[in-house]
């Protein structure tokens, strides 16, 4: 499969859309990484050009073809208990105050968003760290975690719940063993009860509007705003900040900051935040 070339106009096209659409920055040094994700499906789908590959994707009316270019171009690195901290702080600190809040109520209700979930291993983390601590303190919850992305391939990874044995080294042992099932080949299926404890939906981060009646207790959107710029992510806190319950927690990413001029959430913990 010969290399195809992209000019200086092609790039500035594919990456202003995915940018316009997605709020993605591509700059120069990403020249490489859409070279090597687009060129196959350019290769596939016949065309001798990223031109015309990005004049069909903007003709596409039915908008299958731009998802399916996000989903090529966008980064889906991620693992089960990735910056570990966050859940043992989450564990110890933010789920003890949220039981404490709703201690006369006969059952807690526990809402999380997992915004940019990817292929499911952070909302499975937290389901299961989630159903530890409540299992461990005895008292009973109504469990609920949204988890978000752009990428309908990682959606659909997230949703079956099945990882290959190397995927699962972070997971201590007793989680496995409680909550999945090892098939024959190594690979691990999340178990039922885990899996209803997850609702994974495709959501664009940028889109003005969110489709949620109700408020979160705890957002996490971790390595996720570094691919946006300034302004992108100002606007996007504001989002998140209307979305979180008074009190509520914000979790980022650790190469991650937060503008705190905005008055919109207060610094706790590193990379941990609370609404103001």
């Amino acid at each position: 499969m010969n290399s195809l070339r992209l000019t200086d106009e092609e790039f500035n096209l594919i990456s202003k859309l995915v940018y316009d659409k997605f709020g993605i920055n591509l700059g120069e040094q990403k020249r490489a990484l859409i070279i090597g994700r687009l060129q196959k499906v350019l290769h596939l789908e016949g065309f001798t050009s990223f031109k015309d590959y990005y004049n069909y994707v903007v003709r596409d009316p039915s908008g299958r073809a731009l998802l399916t270019m996000v989903d090529k171009i966008s980064t889906n690195h991620t693992f089960f208990f990735r910056e570990n901290d966050h859940f043992e702080y989450f564990s110890s600190v933010v789920l003890p105050q949220l039981t404490t809040r709703q201690q006369r109520k006969p059952k807690i209700d526990i809402r999380v968003w997992c915004a940019g979930c990817s292929s499911g291993e952070e909302p499975y983390t937290l389901a299961m760290v989630i159903s530890e601590y409540f299992r461990n303190n005895a008292v009973d919850a109504d469990i609920g975690i949204l988890a978000t992305d752009i990428s309908i391939t990682a959606l659909e990874k997230g949703a079956a719940g099945v990882y290959p044995e190397e995927k699962m080294a972070q997971v201590p042992f007793i989680y496995r063993q409680r909550y999945f099932d090892r098939s024959k080949d190594g690979s691990y299926t999340a178990k039922k009860e885990l899996k209803e404890m997850v609702l994974f939906r495709r959501l664009n981060l940028i889109q003005q509007e969110y489709p949620f009646k109700g408020h979160f207790q705890v957002i996490f959107c971790r390595n996720v705003m570094i691919y946006f710029d300034k302004e992108t992510q100002r606007s996007l806190i504001g989002r998140f900040h209307r979305y979180t319950e008074p009190g509520g927690y914000l979790f980022i990413g650790h190469s991650e900051t937060l503008d705190r001029s905005l008055g919109t959430y207060n610094y706790i913990h590193p990379s941990v935040y609370q609404r103001a």
